[in-house]
């Protein structure tokens, strides 16, 4: 069972740790284009981690194939959908500034016993998504940030703001998503059988719902309710957003409420 950690994980760590200093330091030819770095490099950290809490609950559950498969070595190019799990969700990021969920690790469900086991494999990778989010935001409740440089403040805002996104997406009860996972073995075999049909298609139907205008504010205001009691502002969000979008021109003269 290979549980070492993959070099390439190390690499994507050496990179947001790089570009997060660039990013404090200001030694960065372009803040923006460190901004960057720093939120992709840092979101695909969290989806490894999230996949990784996904197949180490399922080790302990059960299922030892999750070892063969690479799945604990935090290798993204080892899912089972590559382009689900990590491409898709970076586009997502860069197209709409929001933390929808990839998936997978597949996981051989007939391995695990119980009901309860099987709930909690589920719901292991978005709880690591909210313990990030409480983990980024910590320096704000305890305002470590207040002397901090403002790019690095509203871009570990954007950062966790995206954990509580995918937390929130995530936990949602829509078939092919992890809250559903979290109730589906507490449904009867023919309301399981039913919903199975519409399991490939639960992320894009989350994802068309967000373009609907009334929903769209709906869910962006249950967000920003979130980020505020967290103590994080949605100017810090905004602007880190816009450092984020460098190519669009970094905002300049930003004063931040505290």
């Amino acid at each position: 069972m290979n549980r070492q950690v993959s070099p390439v994980f190390l690499g994507l760590v050496t990179v947001m740790g790089v570009s997060a200093w660039g990013v404090w330091a200001g030694y960065a030819a372009s803040t923006g284009f460190a901004v960057f770095l720093f939120v992709v490099s840092a979101w695909i950290v969290s989806l490894c981690l999230h996949e990784y809490a996904h197949a180490r609950t399922a080790l302990h559950g059960g299922d030892i194939s999750v070892g063969a498969k690479g799945y604990l070595t935090l290798n993204p190019l080892k899912y089972t959908h590559a382009l689900l799990s990590i491409v898709l969700p970076v586009v997502f990021v860069i197209m709409g500034g929001i933390g929808l969920p990839g998936g997978a690790v597949f996981i051989e469900r007939h391995r695990i016993r119980g009901r309860l086991r099987h709930s909690l494999i589920s719901a292991a990778g978005p709880l690591v998504n909210a313990a990030l989010a409480l983990v980024l935001v910590t320096p704000f409740l305890l305002g470590l940030l207040d002397d901090a440089p403002i790019a690095f403040r509203c871009a570990l805002a954007f950062l966790a703001m995206l954990q509580v996104t995918a937390a929130i997406l995530n936990f949602l009860p829509v078939p092919g998503l992890d809250g559903y996972g979290v109730i589906e073995p507490w449904l009867s075999p023919k309301a399981r059988r039913q919903m199975e049909p519409f399991a490939p298609f639960g992320l894009l139907a989350v994802f068309a719902c967000l373009w609907v205008p009334e929903v769209n504010a709906v869910f962006w205001d249950g967000v920003d309710a979130v980020m505020g009691a967290l103590g994080v502002s949605w100017q810090e969000v905004a602007y880190g957003l816009r450092y984020f979008r460098f190519w669009e021109g970094e905002p300049e003269g930003v004063l931040i409420p505290y």
